[in-house]
């Protein structure tokens, strides 16, 4: 079992910067895969970045590509978002998730088992 606290989230101006963060529970946080998605009022849920459990590969939705950084510090069992040029369609709800050992598939939500309670962005034009 695995509990994620994310922390971080404010209201910025557009062009703005923030950093999220997302605490876990358990000794066995290097074998998850961690993501983070958002969901904005009246949206589904969607992807924004994942980071894989052993090498720390990358990805990216293409709305954030460029702008947003996923990282991840196993020794803290952290896995950051930072988030710079932000827009006011970055805002939303945002949610880390973690999975154990899955290395494909990392958009999809479901494929997630255990998420955090979200953190508010709201980005002001």
């Amino acid at each position: 079992q695995v509990q994620l606290v994310e922390s971080g989230g404010g209201l910025v101006q557009a062009g703005g910067s923030l950093r999220l963060s997302c605490a876990a529970s358990g000794r066995t946080f290097s074998t998850y895969t961690l993501g983070w998605f958002r969901q904005a009022p009246g949206e589904e849920r969607e992807f924004v970045a994942a980071i894989s459990r052993s090498v720390g590969t990358t990805y990216y939705a293409d709305s954030v590509k460029g702008r947003f950084t996923i990282s991840r510090d196993n020794a803290k069992n952290t896995v950051y978002l930072q988030m710079y040029s932000l827009k006011p369609e970055d805002t939303a709800v945002y949610y880390c998730a973690a999975v154990p050992w899955r290395t494909t598939g990392l958009s999809r939500p479901g494929l997630y088992d255990y998420w955090g309670q979200g953190t508010q962005v709201t980005v002001s034009s």
